[in-house]
């Protein structure tokens, strides 16, 4: 039952973040990213966030800007997710998407070589 809750709050945190991000984030160093999923721990204390930039050069400076507004972005999820506590969130990069690249475009030479 608890786990549905979770599950329910980091859905609804990763539609916040991806409203927040694209919509009330000024920050040059921010471009287009894209909020693939949310992980929210047990007890609602901590939730990481995992997202896709545009541009691969950026990613650096795109999670620079994102750590740098972090206070701004947590009390707007607060503002928006009504919990006693607003979880503490980190910003990693999805490595999820360019794997399944790879693995595509590995399958597809195999295919093309035979």
């Amino acid at each position: 039952m608890a786990n549905l809750r979770v599950n329910r709050i980091a859905e609804q945190m990763k539609k916040e973040l991806s409203d927040i991000i694209s919509n009330r984030i000024k920050d040059p160093r921010v471009g287009f990213v894209t909020v693939t999923g949310v992980d929210v721990t047990g007890d609602l204390q901590q939730a990481t966030a995992y997202i896709t930039v545009l541009s691969t050069d950026s990613q650096s400076e795109t999670l620079e800007g994102l750590n740098k507004a972090k206070g701004f972005i947590r009390s707007e999820i607060g503002k928006r997710i009504r919990l006693r506590k607003t979880p503490e969130i980190s910003f990693e990069i999805d490595e999820s998407i360019e794997y399944g690249n790879r693995i595509n475009r590995l399958l597809h030479d195999i295919h093309h070589d035979e």
